[in-house]
């Protein structure tokens, strides 16, 4: 297996500036590896850090110390070590992020706002378009509300829309915040089916998912997220560590 993503000394504290510089400390020494079709879930209790790691690996938030390799274009790029440029770069073509809240350019069509990655990566429009189409058929979104923006559609709707933008693009990495969350039982099923579509292609997906059911269908392994002395690994439930 290739290895996709390693993260490696990460430390996070954040600072409270309204509230006299109080440091709230987040994680220390995080060592992760990921590799091509492999999906790992982080673990912890509620404030263990779980967002606060998923967001990091999307440069979304920037730790304290440490590295974000990730293999883009066939070498391994230290995300928080790019220039701006290169993280967009990096987003649109190597690593796709799947948010619990859709935030997207009001009033544009749903079909373009889903589509829109795969244009952004190359995909002829026609050929994206219809990919949305599938993606959005599959989600059990009804066609009469592919041309409107969905600003007004339910939680899950939104969230079904969320999720078809996340995966129509081939990424090879990808990271899930809770996709399932808003989504009945069907529709469950139906992510957890594309994340395994996902993995059978190579992707190395890294996800929070603490509904127990779609966790033990999708994860190959836990990560258990937490402060740990800088340098050590942190416990895993199931299989060794990926090599290099």
């Amino acid at each position: 297996m290739t290895l996709r993503l390693h993260a490696r000394g990460l430390c996070k504290t954040f600072i409270l500036h309204a509230q006299g510089g109080t440091e709230l400390p987040v994680f220390k020494g995080i060592e992760l590896k990921v590799a091509s079709g492999e999906c790992v879930c982080l673990h912890g209790p509620s404030g263990s850090g779980k967002s606060t790691l998923l967001r990091s690996l999307y440069a979304n938030y920037k730790p304290d110390a440490g590295e974000i390799l990730v293999r883009h274009n066939g070498t391994m790029v230290d995300l928080l070590a790019a220039e701006p440029w290169e993280v967009i770069e990096i987003r649109r073509r190597t690593i796709g992020y799947v948010s619990q809240f859709l935030r997207v350019i009001p009033r544009v069509p749903t079909l373009d706002i889903v589509a829109e990655p795969a244009v952004a990566s190359g995909i002829p429009a026609e050929d994206a378009h219809a990919m949305a189409r599938a993606l959005l058929s599959r989600l059990r979104i009804p066609e009469r509300l592919w041309s409107l923006a969905p600003a007004t559609f339910s939680g899950g709707e939104q969230q079904r829309v969320n999720i078809a933008r996340g995966f129509i693009a081939d990424r090879p990495i990808l990271l899930l915040d809770e996709p399932t969350a808003s989504l009945d039982a069907t529709n469950r099923q139906t992510v957890i089916t594309l994340i395994h579509e996902a993995k059978a292609r190579g992707t190395a997906i890294v996800g929070i998912f603490h509904d127990e059911e779609v966790r033990e269908a999708v994860a190959d392994r836990l990560f258990d997220v937490g402060s740990r002395p800088s340098g050590q690994s942190p416990p895993v439930s199931r299989p060794a560590e990926v090599p290099a």
